[in-house]
């Protein structure tokens, strides 16, 4: 009777706060340490004023008509951005069941199960996401829907279809033409660089923040290698100029060095995974400023569960895993730009803050895993106007997290507060 006193309790006291903000008071979030994610540090004391969706102060005193809550022993973080997401689907145990699962429901059915993710996703502390690639233009929608206030999740960054050549690792699997029909620019497969500007105007076309291309082959792709270049230079080059003529910036999937390097010298913002990344390539992308996105999630998940999928991906899985701990300890003793990102949906999603533990495991100081997923991330989706930093002006996406978290890393997997644009989503 006590635990349901108290579940009660906490419900009603969120619900009062929900109606408070509702009315237009100001909210005053108070806490024992605040991350600054300008600087890196942490103080003693945090103090935030929130009005409608945007912070309005950064310490001070409270406004005598605002509601307090204190949340105690705890650290006030931005809310965290995942660069690196896939909404529309996620990880199972039986990998041609699941695959046959998921070629058998209709988009819309999809579409719902994509919300729970999206739903899950914010729950989890994560108030920004970049969904780098779903089918049917799922996320385009999902992120819509978003907007409009019809279903609860993450501000969206979304790509549309992926983009890379005929067989490689954005293109379906290899069925039978007579059985499933091959596709083309719309879905994001193209051959050749007119091709490849098709494709990018057509996912812009239908409202793609972001282009996401294939550079290398993939980890859960059973035909292709994983270390082979899948775009030509020119092709990349066409790419990136029809992108950034546009202003969206361009995500590389890239396990393998050649292909990381020729998409960074044809004009790439970043490259995601990098399993296999030379020292001279990484070195490279620090001269450029290209951001390595690790995803050190999804190697850490997949070879963990690499006895479930295929022989030719178990094959693959592994080599990766063996290569990427190397690559992401040495991008980080270089000063490479690195920004939080997972491959949500490769493990299940809510469980993207692990990320922060993991890179910590790699030799990335605390302070800079948490400068990764809200500050860098930001500068890498451009939405560091409005979020990134607990600033005045800002939008109110604000995370807590127990304890002191420069101490313990891990509390980020579990927070006990999440609001997203002023609106509370999460409160223990």
């Amino acid at each position: 009777m006590r635990l349901k006193s108290m579940i009660v309790a906490a419900c009603a006291a969120t619900f009062a706060v929900a109606a408070h903000i509702a009315m237009g008071a100001p909210v005053v979030l108070k806490a024992a340490y605040l991350f600054d994610s300008k600087s890196g540090q942490l103080t003693q004391g945090g103090t935030l004023v929130v009005d409608g969706d945007k912070i309005t102060a950064v310490g001070g005193a409270a406004p005598a008509n605002a509601t307090v809550i204190d949340l105690g022993d705890a650290t006030l973080l931005p809310g965290f951005i995942d660069a690196h997401t896939h909404l529309d689907g996620q990880f199972e145990k039986d990998y041609y069941k699941a695959f046959y699962d998921q070629m058998m429901r209709f988009p819309v059915e999809q579409a719902h199960t994509a919300a729970v993710y999206a739903k899950r996703t914010l729950e989890a502390g994560f108030t920004t996401v970049r969904n780098v690639g779903a089918s049917d233009w799922q996320d385009i929608g999902l992120r819509n829907a978003i907007n409009k206030g019809v279903i609860v999740g993450p501000t969206m960054i979304t790509a549309g279809h992926a983009i890379g050549s005929t067989g490689g690792h954005c293109d379906q699997s290899p069925f039978p033409p007579d059985v499933i029909a091959p596709v083309g620019p719309i879905e994001g497969v193209c051959n050749g660089p007119d091709e490849c500007r098709t494709a990018v105007r057509d996912q812009m076309k239908w409202g793609a923040d972001v282009i996401k291309i294939c550079a290398s082959g993939g980890v859960l792709s059973e035909a292709d290698p994983v270390d082979v270049p899948q775009l030509t230079s020119a092709e990349l080059e066409a790419i990136m100029s029809e992108a950034h003529a546009w202003k969206r910036k361009v995500a590389a999937h890239a396990h393998g060095d050649l292909a990381a390097k020729l998409a960074v010298e044809a004009g790439v913002d970043s490259i995601e995974h990098g399993s296999f990344l030379t020292e001279a390539t990484l070195k490279l992308m620090k001269q450029k400023g290209v951001y390595l996105v690790p995803t050190r999630m999804a190697v850490y998940w997949i070879d963990r569960e690499a006895n479930t999928y295929p022989p030719k991906i178990q094959e693959k899985a592994r080599a990766a895993a063996a290569a990427h701990g190397s690559m992401l300890k040495m991008a980080i003793k270089l000063g490479v730009p690195i920004a939080f990102g997972t491959d949500a949906g490769v493990f299940p999603h809510g469980m993207n803050a692990h990320e922060f533990a993991l890179m910590v495991e790699q030799g990335m100081a605390p302070e800079a895993a948490l400068l990764a997923g809200t500050r860098e991330a930001s500068k890498l989706l451009g939405v560091d106007a409005n979020v990134g930093t607990l600033e005045a002006g800002k939008m109110a996406d604000i995370v807590a997290v127990p304890g002191n978290v420069l101490k313990n890393i891990a509390a980020t997997e579990q927070p006990v507060f999440v609001m997203k644009h002023g609106a509370v989503i999460v409160k223990k």
